[in-house]
């Protein structure tokens, strides 16, 4: 099989989606931080507490990114003090755990996000998408021809490796 119909087949939920940190709507912007920190995380996504089903699922309300912190945070005075819910972006555009990897990276690449939150069709949050997912992906396919091409793909060596 080739790549362009590897990632045609292969389903988002079969990816590392599942590194995202997570808090409750009304959380201060400075704990988010603290937790995403914590966490060694780039995104948090936000969800309802109030909105959980019978299930304890809770329903997703947005996603606070480093983009976020860097348009909405830094030079806004008492931010960190406020709910994370004022500096979020809300609703978030979604996708479902079925989609295949070509739909997800098509979707990032046409809306410009770097993060995609995975929700199953009853809005239980599986994860979140991102471009590492793919990297992993074919870092773990293609070990050979991922882990050994040099940062610079016109660059050969000088002398033969072990000389």
């Amino acid at each position: 099989m080739s790549l362009q119909s590897d990632l045609k087949t292969e389903l988002v939920s079969h990816l590392a989606v599942s590194d995202f940190t997570q808090v409750v709507a009304g959380t201060p912007v400075r704990d988010t931080l603290a937790r995403m920190r914590a966490d060694r995380q780039v995104v948090c996504l936000v969800v309802d507490e109030d909105a959980a089903d019978e299930s304890g699922r809770r329903q997703l309300v947005g996603i606070f990114t480093e983009r976020d912190v860097m348009r909405r945070v830094i030079d806004a005075a008492g931010t960190l003090d406020r709910p994370v819910d004022e500096v979020m972006t809300p609703d978030p555009i979604t996708i479902g755990p079925d989609a295949s990897a070509a739909d997800a990276l098509r979707l990032m690449d046409e809306i410009h996000v770097r993060n995609l939150p995975v929700v199953d069709e009853d809005g239980e949050l599986m994860g979140n998408m991102t471009h590492q997912a793919i990297i992993q992906y074919l870092a773990d396919r293609y070990p050979v021809e991922v882990l050994n091409r040099p940062l610079d793909p016109e660059q050969f060596p000088r002398k033969a490796e072990g000389g």
